[in-house]
Protein backbone atom coordinates (compact mmCIF):
# COMPACT_ATOMS: atom_id res chain seq x y z
CA UNK A 1 0.00 0.00 0.00
CA UNK A 2 1.25 3.45 -0.86
CA UNK A 3 2.09 5.62 2.13
CA UNK A 4 2.21 9.40 1.99
CA UNK A 5 3.78 11.71 4.56
CA UNK A 6 3.33 15.48 4.37
CA UNK A 7 5.63 18.03 5.96
CA UNK A 8 6.39 21.71 5.81
CA UNK A 9 3.29 23.25 7.32
CA UNK A 10 3.27 25.75 10.15
CA UNK A 11 2.24 29.24 11.24
CA UNK A 12 3.07 32.08 8.85
CA UNK A 13 2.10 35.67 8.23
CA UNK A 14 0.05 37.05 5.38
CA UNK A 15 2.24 37.38 2.31
CA UNK A 16 4.72 34.73 3.42
CA UNK A 17 5.68 31.61 1.48
CA UNK A 18 5.78 27.94 2.41
CA UNK A 19 6.76 24.77 0.63
CA UNK A 20 4.94 21.59 1.51
CA UNK A 21 6.46 18.21 0.78
CA UNK A 22 4.80 14.84 0.34
CA UNK A 23 7.10 11.85 0.58
CA UNK A 24 5.65 8.74 -1.04
CA UNK A 25 6.69 5.17 -0.39
CA UNK A 26 6.27 3.60 -3.79
CA UNK A 27 8.61 2.09 -6.36
CA UNK A 28 6.11 3.05 -9.03
CA UNK A 29 5.70 6.67 -7.95
CA UNK A 30 5.74 7.96 -11.53
CA UNK A 31 2.58 5.96 -12.27
CA UNK A 32 0.60 8.04 -9.80
CA UNK A 33 -0.90 11.42 -10.40
CA UNK A 34 -0.51 13.48 -7.26
CA UNK A 35 -2.62 16.23 -5.81
CA UNK A 36 -2.96 18.55 -2.86
CA UNK A 37 -6.27 19.11 -1.15
CA UNK A 38 -7.08 21.27 1.84
CA UNK A 39 -9.74 21.50 4.47
CA UNK A 40 -10.24 24.78 6.26
CA UNK A 41 -12.07 25.27 9.58
CA UNK A 42 -15.72 24.44 9.12
CA UNK A 43 -15.24 23.75 5.42
CA UNK A 44 -15.32 20.68 3.24
CA UNK A 45 -12.18 19.28 1.66
CA UNK A 46 -11.32 21.02 -1.60
CA UNK A 47 -8.94 20.39 -4.49
CA UNK A 48 -5.95 22.73 -4.64
CA UNK A 49 -3.50 21.46 -7.24
CA UNK A 50 -2.63 18.31 -9.17
CA UNK A 51 0.17 16.96 -11.32
CA UNK A 52 0.41 14.06 -13.73
CA UNK A 53 2.75 11.15 -13.19
CA UNK A 54 5.32 12.51 -15.59
CA UNK A 55 4.98 16.01 -14.25
CA UNK A 56 4.12 17.37 -17.68
CA UNK A 57 0.57 18.37 -16.79
CA UNK A 58 -0.53 20.45 -13.84
CA UNK A 59 -3.94 21.52 -12.61
CA UNK A 60 -4.99 24.24 -10.18
CA UNK A 61 -8.05 25.60 -8.53
CA UNK A 62 -8.79 29.15 -9.57
CA UNK A 63 -8.22 30.43 -6.03
CA UNK A 64 -4.53 29.49 -6.02
CA UNK A 65 -3.46 29.29 -9.69
CA UNK A 66 -1.50 32.55 -9.56
CA UNK A 67 0.18 31.84 -6.21
CA UNK A 68 0.77 28.10 -5.81
CA UNK A 69 2.96 25.73 -7.85
CA UNK A 70 2.87 21.96 -7.72
CA UNK A 71 5.93 19.96 -8.73
CA UNK A 72 7.30 16.49 -8.26
CA UNK A 73 10.65 14.75 -8.21
CA UNK A 74 10.14 11.19 -9.35
CA UNK A 75 13.68 10.21 -8.41
CA UNK A 76 12.94 11.26 -4.82
CA UNK A 77 9.34 10.01 -4.93
CA UNK A 78 8.24 13.34 -3.51
CA UNK A 79 5.64 15.90 -4.50
CA UNK A 80 5.78 19.55 -3.51
CA UNK A 81 3.47 22.49 -3.19
CA UNK A 82 5.11 25.91 -3.28
CA UNK A 83 2.75 28.46 -1.79
CA UNK A 84 3.49 32.15 -2.24
CA UNK A 85 1.69 35.27 -1.08
CA UNK A 86 -0.29 33.34 1.48
CA UNK A 87 -3.61 34.70 2.62
CA UNK A 88 -5.72 34.11 5.71
CA UNK A 89 -8.17 32.08 3.61
CA UNK A 90 -5.37 29.61 2.85
CA UNK A 91 -5.46 28.48 6.47
CA UNK A 92 -6.29 24.79 6.39
CA UNK A 93 -5.00 21.29 6.86
CA UNK A 94 -3.30 20.35 3.61
CA UNK A 95 -3.40 16.76 2.40
CA UNK A 96 -1.52 15.11 -0.41
CA UNK A 97 -3.14 12.28 -2.31
CA UNK A 98 -2.19 9.75 -4.97
CA UNK A 99 -4.28 8.63 -7.91
CA UNK A 100 -3.52 5.59 -10.02
CA UNK A 101 -4.65 5.06 -13.58
CA UNK A 102 -4.40 7.11 -16.75
CA UNK A 103 -7.44 9.31 -16.35
CA UNK A 104 -7.00 12.52 -14.36
CA UNK A 105 -9.75 13.51 -11.97
CA UNK A 106 -9.75 16.27 -9.31
CA UNK A 107 -12.41 14.48 -7.29
CA UNK A 108 -11.27 13.41 -3.84
CA UNK A 109 -13.16 10.15 -4.22
CA UNK A 110 -10.89 9.20 -7.13
CA UNK A 111 -7.76 9.31 -4.98
CA UNK A 112 -6.86 6.03 -3.38
CA UNK A 113 -4.11 7.01 -0.96
CA UNK A 114 -3.90 9.96 1.42
CA UNK A 115 -1.44 11.47 3.83
CA UNK A 116 -2.24 12.47 7.38
CA UNK A 117 -2.23 16.19 6.62
CA UNK A 118 -0.12 19.17 7.65
CA UNK A 119 -1.52 22.33 9.18
CA UNK A 120 -0.97 25.72 7.57
CA UNK A 121 -2.07 28.73 9.62
CA UNK A 122 -1.87 32.18 8.05
CA UNK A 123 -2.37 35.22 10.25
CA UNK A 124 -2.02 38.94 9.72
Amino acid sequence: QVQLVESGGGPVLTGDSLRLSCAVSSRTFSRYAMAWFRQGPGKSREFVAGISGSGESTYYSSSVSDRFTITRDNAKTTAYLQMNNLKAEDTAVYYCAAQSGNHWSPLATDFTSWGQGTQVAVSS
